[in-house]
Parts: C-alpha cells; sequence; structure tokens
C-alpha cells in the first residue's frame, strides 16, 4: 500500500491501525508507557553497602510489533535494569553468568577501584559460564552514567548489555537551577541484527568447545587468544597459529551495519513517550550505548543543556539539537511553554528507520497530557494516526 491508499484507506478506519489520541491521553496508556523506560533495581542493605544483583542470559526482545531477536539480558530486560543510588554510597554488585558466553561489567563514568573497572585481562578475568563476580565501589561522581560489558564488546553491547547508573545528590544542583516535577531515561543503541544472530551463535559454538577442552585439560592460550608476551605470540604464529585478526580470518565485510535502532531496547512505533504539562519542567537524561552518532532534534522547543557526561556545566545552554556520540551522557532540561505533540528525533534520517523503512528507529514524541480535545483532530480525517508505516 502506497502513501495515498493509506491515507485514503486510513479514513475508514483500516482494521489493526491505531487511533490517536483517544488512547494517547487515556489512563492506561500512560501506565502502559512507564514500562518503557529502565526500572530501579532493588538492593539489600548489608552493612554499609548497598547490594545489587545482576545476572546475564540469552533472551528474547521485541523491537517493534512482531519483531524479535535474541539479545543477551541484564535481568532479562533490556535495557538493564538501572542502579540510582546516592552519591558516596558502598555499592556492592553480585554479577552472575548464565548466559553460556564470556562476560565483564565496565562502569562506564564511575570511579571505581582499577580491579573493579571490568575490562578483561587488564583489570579482571573474564566471568566465564556458571561463575559470577563481585564488584565492589563507592558511587562517584554524582550523575548520569551507565554500565555495560567490556568482552566482546561490539557484539554484546549492540545485543541489549547495558544500562543506566544514576548517582544522585540531596543538594541537587540541577533541581536548584531548574525546578523539575519529573525525568525520564533515554537509552540510545543501534542493531545489526543478522551480525547479531549470526555472532552469537558462532560464539555459543565455540565456547562450548573452550568449554569441553578445559574440562579434558587440553584448553591452551591459544584456544583463548591469550598471550602472555609478544614473543610467545610470534612463537606461535610460526608454529602455525592464526590470529583472529588475520584477513582470512575476518574481513571489513563480517563488521556490523546497523538496521535497527533503539530507544530504551524499542523501535517506533514502540519507543517511549515522554509527557510533559504546560509550565512544566522535566529532566531527560540521554545516554548512547551504542555504536552511531545521534544528531536529536525537538520540534518547538529549545532545552536547556544542563550536564555533559553527569557533570553539571557551569553555564548551562540552549539548544533543540544535540549530537550524541557513542558513550556520551547529556542531561537536558525541557520546559512546557509549547503546548501540543512534538517530534523528538534523530535529524540524521537513517537512523529513524527500521531495516531501511521510515518511519522507524530513534523517533518519538514529546506529549502535552493538558491538550484540549479542540487541538486532537487535523482535517477532515478527524484524528491523527499515532502509527503510520510508509511502504
Amino acid at each position: 500500500m502506497n502513501r495515498k491508499e493509506f491515507m485514503k484507506y486510513g479514513a475508514m478506519g483500516v482494521a489493526g491501525m491505531v487511533m490517536f489520541p483517544a488512547d494517547l491521553l487515556a489512563k492506561e496508556t500512560k501506565a502502559a508507557n512507564e514500562n518503557r523506560f529502565p526500572k530501579p533495581l532493588p538492593f539489600t542493605k548489608k552493612g554499609e553497602w548497598k547490594e545489587f544483583e545482576i545476572s546475564i542470559r540469552i533472551n528474547e526482545q521485541e523491537l517493534a510489533p512482531d519483531m524479535k531477536i535474541h539479545t543477551l539480558a541484564f535481568n532479562d530486560t533490556v535495557p538493564g535494569p538501572e542502579l540510582r543510588v546516592k552519591q558516596g554510597d558502598k555499592v556492592r554488585v553480585i554479577f552472575k553468568n548464565n548466559s553460556g558466553l564470556n562476560h565483564t561489567i565496565h562502569w562506564h563514568g564511575i570511579h571505581v577501584p582499577w580491579r573493579m573497572d571490568g575490562v578483561p585481562y587488564v583489570t579482571q578475568m573474564p566471568v566465564m559460564s556458571g561463575q559470577e563476580f563481585i564488584y565492589e565501589f563507592v558511587a562517584e561522581p554524582y550523575g548520569t552514567h551507565f554500565y555495560h560489558c567490556h568482552w566482546g564488546t561490539l557484539l554484546h553491547m549492540q545485543s541489549g548489555m547495558f544500562g543506566s547508573l544514576i548517582i544522585e545528590n540531596d543538594d541537587d544542583p540541577i533541581r536548584k537551577a531548574f525546578p523539575y516535577e519529573r525525568e525520564y531515561t533515554l537509552i540510545y543503541s543501534a542493531h545489526d541484527v543478522n551480525f547479531l544472530r549470526n555472532e552469537i551463535n558462532s560464539m555459543l559454538e565455540r565456547m562450548k568447545e573452550r568449554s569441553y577442552l578445559m574440562k579434558t585439560g587440553r584448553f591452551n592460550a591459544e584456544r583463548f587468544n591469550v598471550f602472555n608476551t609478544k614473543e610467545q605470540l610470534l612463537d606461535s604464529i610460526a608454529n602455525g597459529y592464526q590470529p583472529p585478526y588475520l584477513v582470512n580470518r575476518r574481513a571489513p565485510a563480517d563488521l556490523p551495519d546497523p538496521n535497527w535502532f533503539t530507544v530504551n531496547g524499542k523501535s517506533y512505533p514502540s519507543t517511549p513517550y515522554l509527557y510533559i504539562k504546560t509550565g512544566e519542567s522535566i529532566r531527560v537524561r540521554l545516554i548512547n550505548a551504542g555504536t552511531e552518532n545521534h544528531h536529536l532534534h525537538l520540534h518547538g522547543h529549545d532545552f536547556w543543556m544542563v550536564c555533559d557526561d553527569g557533570l553539571p556545566l557551569p553555564q548551562p545552554w540552549q539548544r533543540n539539537t544535540v549530537s550524541l556520540t557513542p558513550g556520551k551522557t547529556y542531561d537536558i532540561i525541557i520546559k512546557g511553554d509549547n503546548r501540543g505533540i512534538w517530534t523528538f528525533h534523530d535529524h540524521d534520517t537513517r537512523r529513524v528507520t527500521n531495516n531501511g523503512l521510515y518511519p522507524g528507529g530513534n523517533l518519538l514524541a514529546l506529549v502535552y497530557e493538558d491538550l484540549p480535545k479542540e487541538e486532537t483532530s487535523v482535517g477532515k480525517m478527524g484524528y491523527l494516526p499515532k502509527i503510520a508505516l510508509d511502504e
């Protein structure tokens, strides 16, 4: 169906089309929307420590209606649960690996002891399937941060191994300068679903082989591609060992080419809404846990940039577009001063597609809850489509 046909038959109420605004401002829709944001992970207080439990296993994730992929999910969710603590808290995270693959957790932007940094073969050994590792650190510095796997990072991060880590302060400098009523966390990522499927299956097979060799005492450094010195590596190469980076083992064509783009693990039309009211200010925490640049643009408003990598800016500044590069976090304040329903999207429109089809990807909306009923209809159709797909 082309766009003309869609508009023609859409006005007649084509079966399966979800219409706006009857459900967009409904209590049920707002309640469901809360599940599109990371959920704070409960902790147990053990003396001075706030103790969290995080596990990893292979799970299934629905990116958009009827589009499901297998992911590596922290506590069965993508993104993983949100760790929300106070500045100066003693944090203990018990990490259990139930996935069949090796993993670590890196605390991105957190000033942890170096042995807690989660970089395999630099600060710790990888956590193998069936094993656990305990991370301990003091929550510093203040602000918006995140955590992710640092083993097989290219694969594991786009497989869903990321989550937000928010360090709060009761004397919040941002709330003082920009009193806000509520906040949202948006975590951006990009996925090559074919790469994910092929690589995860391949790695699972390799790990089965390695586990068998370890049990039978035949596992060696070459099997794990680990060497103590350059000389040891060169000796192995001279004896026939082939490093994994050689052209005959991996070519550039094997690198991922993302064709799905997500916000909090979802692509449009399953992306979350940012609800706001006239006169209200909201805080939005932006995290790029993926490999692509996202040039995020808000229609109808300027916003205040207030934090950069969690750090409060000494001089906040107004913008309507921000470039969120990989590994970056920004905090913005949006003031409800232009009532309506406004697009918040990547201005590189390749990132607002699903498998090449526009609209999709990281397209979402800023929605005013106090929108009068007379403003919710357009033209002769009498409504706006909530979901419109371009064939």
